[in-house]
C-alpha cells in the first residue's frame, strides 16, 4: 500500500508540524500533542477541549478556533490521547470559567478523559464532561459500551462552542452540548476497508462488490454486509435508520460526511438522495454540510448525521466560527 508518509512512527508528529506551518493562528505543541487557540485562555470564557485518535481529520484539531474548540489532543492513529495531554491542555486554556471535555464514546477515550478530569480538578480546574454517542447502527461494538460517537461530535463542538463564545457559564455550555448529542443520530457505510500506517494493509476484509452497512470510524463491523448498492439504495437504508430512531418533529441539521476517500462528486450526489428521503418523510432541513469532516484515514464510504433543532440551537449553529476546517460569519 502506497502512503504519503515518511515512517509510521512519525506520522502524527509530521502532521502536527505541517498543521503548525499552515495555521499560525494556532499554537501547536508537537512534542506534547496539544493544539490550541493562539489567544487562549480567553478571559471569562468556558474552554472546550476534545480529542481522540489521529486518523479522523479534520476532527478534532481542525475544529480549534473561535466559535468551536479551545484545544484538541490528538492521540496516535486510532488510539486515545493520554490523560497528561488533556490536563496540560486544560491548564493552558482555562480562564477560570471552567473547561468542558467533549468525549466520543470509545472505551479508551472515556477512561482517559475521566482520569484527566480528576487530575485537572486536583489542580483547581473546574471540569464538566459530555459524552457523544450518536451512532444508531450498533450497540456495544468492539470499541464501546453503548453507542459509538461519530458525526454528532462536530455538531456538539460547534454549537456548544458558540454558547461558550457568548459567555455562557460552564453548566449552560455543558447542557447545550448534551442537548445536541441527545438530538443527533448517525449512520455510516463503508465501501472499502481502512489502512493504518502501522499495518500498511487493509485492517479488515471487504471483498470487491460488497459494502458494510453501519460501519464505525475505526473500521468496526456494522449491521450487515451486502452486495454493492446504488447511492439511492444506500440513502434509503441509512436515512431511514436515523429517522426511525430520532423521529424528528422540527427542522434538522444534515451532515453528509465522507470517510476520507470518497470524492465530493459522489458525496454531493449522495446528498441529493439524502435530501430526497428527508423530503419523502416530510422532514424540513435547516442547513446541510457536505464534505470530509469525521474521517477514517483512506476508507471509502460516507455517513449521515441529523440533529433536530430548536430556535436556540439553530441560532448557535449560525453563529460565527473560524477554524481550519469550518468557518463562516467572521
Amino acid at each position: 500500500m502506497r502512503m504519503l508518509i515518511n515512517v509510521p512512527e512519525t506520522v502524527v508528529a509530521d502532521a502536527l508540524r505541517g498543521m503548525a506551518a499552515a495555521h499560525p493562528e494556532l499554537t501547536v505543541d508537537v512534542d506534547n500533542r496539544v493544539v490550541m487557540r493562539r489567544d487562549a485562555p480567553v478571559a471569562g470564557k468556558v474552554a472546550l477541549i476534545s480529542g481522540g485518535g489521529s486518523g479522523h481529520e479534520p476532527l478534532h484539531a481542525g475544529f480549534v478556533g473561535p466559535g468551536m474548540l479551545s484545544a484538541a489532543c490528538p492521540g496516535e492513529v486510532f488510539t486515545s490521547p493520554v490523560p497528561d495531554q488533556m490536563v496540560r491542555a486544560a491548564a493552558a486554556v482555562d480562564s477560570g470559567a471552567g473547561v468542558l471535555f467533549v468525549v466520543k464514546n470509545y472505551t479508551g477515550d472515556v477512561l482517559n478523559f475521566e482520569m484527566a478530569a480528576e487530575l485537572a480538578e486536583d489542580e483547581g480546574v473546574q471540569v464538566a464532561k459530555v459524552l457523544v454517542n450518536d451512532d444508531v447502527a450498533v450497540t456495544d461494538s468492539l470499541f464501546t459500551a453503548g453507542r459509538r460517537g461519530t458525526g454528532a461530535t462536530l455538531f456538539v463542538e460547534k454549537i456548544a462552542g458558540a454558547a461558550a463564545d457568548e459567555g455562557a457559564p460552564l453548566e449552560r455550555v455543558a447542557a447545550v452540548a448534551r442537548q445536541v448529542n441527545e438530538a443527533s443520530r448517525s449512520f455510516g457505510v463503508a465501501l472499502s476497508s481502512v489502512t493504518t500506517p502501522a499495518k500498511g494493509s487493509p485492517t479488515f476484509d471487504l471483498p470487491p462488490g460488497e459494502l458494510e452497512l453501519g460501519i464505525g470510524i475505526h473500521g468496526e463491523p456494522g449491521r450487515e454486509r451486502r452486495p454493492m448498492m446504488t447511492s439511492r439504495e444506500i440513502a434509503d437504508f441509512a436515512v431511514h435508520a436515523v429517522l426511525d430512531d430520532l423521529q424528528p418533529t422540527s427542522p434538522v441539521l444534515v451532515l453528509v460526511n465522507g470517510m476520507g476517500a470518497t470524492p465530493l462528486l459522489e458525496l454531493y450526489g449522495f446528498n441529493a438522495e439524502v435530501q430526497r428521503v428527508l423530503s419523502e418523510r416530510h422532514v424540513p432541513v435547516a442547513h446541510t454540510l457536505v464534505g470530509n469532516y469525521v474521517t477514517s484515514l483512506d476508507m471509502a464510504g460516507c455517513s449521515v448525521t441529523l440533529c433536530q433543532l430548536d430556535e436556540e440551537l439553530l441560532r448557535l449553529w449560525d453563529a460565527p466560527v473560524e477554524t481550519p476546517a469550518l468557518r463562516w460569519g467572521r
